[in-house]
């Protein structure tokens, strides 16, 4: 009998491996809330200098320098911006980026009278192009390298900018230093490298409420570069999906692109459409990042881990465009809780901290450049 009952007790035993585990929704909720608090935190315990590598390029403009000539150490340089230096009064002067070269763009395209003066303009008039045509004014916010990474994060949502210099000040001489600059890409790929609580983000795009979807602006093939340029600039965004008649995603086309266009100081190419200035995009170009709204953060993360991206261009199965998430959209997300972020719209201004140590801290530059100057 004892036997015949350990055999019946042995019988009615689940096999550990046949036991499967269904996450609910509350537990997913539960979840992505303690692992955006970690995340949070992380932030806090870091500082800004803690983002960049090892060894770095720094490239700095005085506001001298012709536009023209800014334009081909740019390019040159394979960057997108730059911080603006005035030797005048030996202070930082704002963040050189395309949408300058934009607002250069519009001004002559309504000043026809005034394309004769282009070659001789320089990066210190970029204010008197702003007033012109009613524009926003250069980025000139930053912030000390060793505040903490999460209030240099605050800051940079709130001035609304995309990337945000890191400025130092050496008591000695009395005299601001450029240490470098921090982007949105940069920020989200230490986080994704460096804090395994991302894994814990399983809440799809459709529950996220991030992103832009209604609206869209977007161009074809056979548009006009010039009227993309006139889009960028009166949307404020960096980016025009280019679609075909039946909304279809086909590519995308970006500010940095008008910077090839008029290398040199030529400007005759921006009659070409969409379609002709594509072929003379560089080689290297990354490529167009897409996903659906039942993509997970988590996997958008792991995504901006291990791969170089702006953003994220929302299409449904059949390829049709639906909507645009970008990494201000992802580093939002992360910082700020809904209502934080609602309120945050309003705000211009960020605030102190510090504390933070890079050590086992991974990175993905190793270039060894010394810094650079430009007069």
């Amino acid at each position: 009998m004892a036997e015949s009952s350990t055999s019946a007790a042995q019988s009615l035993r689940i096999p550990i491996q046949d036991v499967q585990f269904r996450l609910t929704d509350d537990i997913i909720d539960a979840e992505q809330r303690d692992g955006l608090r970690a995340i949070r935190e992380f932030l806090k315990g870091k500082t800004a200098y803690d983002v960049l590598p090892v060894s770095f390029r720094l490239i700095v403009l005085d506001t001298s320098l012709l536009v023209r000539k800014s334009l081909n150490i740019l390019l040159q340089n394979s960057i997108v911006s730059a911080p603006l230096w005035n030797s005048k009064t030996s202070k930082f002067a704002g963040m050189l980026t395309s949408r300058d070269y934009i607002n250069v763009i519009q001004y002559y395209y309504q000043n026809p009278d005034q394309m004769d003066k282009i070659d001789h303009f320089t990066l210190d008039g970029l204010r008197d192009v702003e007033k012109a045509i009613g524009t926003q004014p250069i980025e000139t916010v930053s912030v000390p390298p060793f505040r903490s990474l999460y209030d240099a994060c605050l800051k940079m949502i709130a001035s609304k900018g995309r990337r945000i210099p890191l400025i130092d000040y050496e008591e000695e001489n009395k005299r601001e230093i450029v240490v470098s600059v921090l982007t949105q890409y940069r920020i989200l790929k230490f986080v994704a490298q460096n804090c395994k609580e991302t894994r814990a983000l399983r809440k799809p795009l459709k529950d996220l409420h991030i992103g832009k979807y209604d609206n869209l602006a977007t161009a074809t093939m056979d548009t006009p570069v010039i009227e993309v340029i006139h889009l960028l600039a009166s949307r404020d965004v960096s980016s025009i999906p280019i679609v075909d008649n039946e909304g279809v995603l086909y590519n995308v086309y970006e500010s940095v692109d008008i910077l090839t266009l008029i290398k040199g100081g030529i400007y005759t190419d921006l009659s070409l459409t969409v379609g002709e200035a594509l072929l003379r995009r560089p080689s290297d170009f990354e490529g167009v990042y897409t996903c659906t709204e039942l993509d997970r953060m988590d996997a958008i993360m792991d995504t901006i881990r291990r791969a170089r991206l702006h953003r994220l261009i929302i299409v449904d199965s059949k390829g049709r465009l639906k909507g645009v998430v970008s990494l201000g959209d992802i580093l939002r997300f992360l910082l700020l809780d809904r209502e934080e972020e609602a309120s945050s719209s309003a705000e211009s201004t960020g605030g102190e901290g510090g504390g933070g140590s890079k050590e086992d801290i991974k990175h993905d530059d190793s270039l060894a450049v010394d810094p650079q100057s430009y007069q």
